[in-house]
């Protein structure tokens, strides 16, 4: 993974052993060919996806006419539309094959509203993703801040406290790609 901080870490990172577990044994690795689109623009989608290999585009307007971005392995995509239950804003295509694990939207839903623990871990996840994207759209938006400085997330006093969050985050997408294989 390169050394930009991957939103599925920020997810995986808060969960304990028993939540991972879950997730492998609840999601389904799914290979997209190059070419295929995942998710379509104003279209619901059925699951939250975790990109184990590979890179998909992200681009809005039915023809893919304006590029948003790039998505590798250890991102999470459909977060905005599994939180909001509205469909897409963008579409996501392959660029190349790709391997994700689905997690089907009912069965995170019915785990979410079970387990008030995995709720809450979860959530959190999403919340520094969220957190993260906003601060990257600021800095695009031309306030000119420096955008490899993780102060900026995490403030002066959380810097070292969220790398090793991270790093404890990266060894569990690791574990997760390990013990897929072993299902697969």
């Amino acid at each position: 993974m390169d050394d930009r901080p991957k939103k599925a870490l920020f997810i995986l990172g808060g969960l304990d052993d028993d939540d991972l577990r879950w997730i492998i044994y609840k999601g389904k690795v799914q290979t997209l060919p190059a070419g295929e689109t995942l998710i379509y623009e104003g279209r619901p989608i059925a699951a939250l996806y975790i990109v184990l290999s590979g890179t998909l585009r992200v681009s809005i307007h039915p023809n893919g006419d304006r590029e948003l971005a790039h998505l590798s392995q250890g991102e999470v995509v459909g977060e905005i539309s599994f939180l909001d239950n509205r469909a897409p804003l963008a579409t996501v295509q392959a660029l190349e094959k790709t391997q994700l694990l689905a997690i089907p939207r009912y069965e995170l839903t019915m785990k979410l509203r079970n387990s008030s623990k995995f709720s809450s871990r979860f959530y959190q996840g999403i919340c520094l993703c969220l957190a993260n994207r906003m601060r990257g759209t600021v800095r695009r938006l031309g306030y000119q801040l420096d955008e490899e400085d993780p102060d900026l997330l995490f403030g002066d006093d959380f810097t070292q406290n969220m790398q090793d969050f991270l790093t404890l985050a990266e060894a569990k997408f690791n574990w997760l790609l390990y013990n897929l294989k072993l299902i697969n």
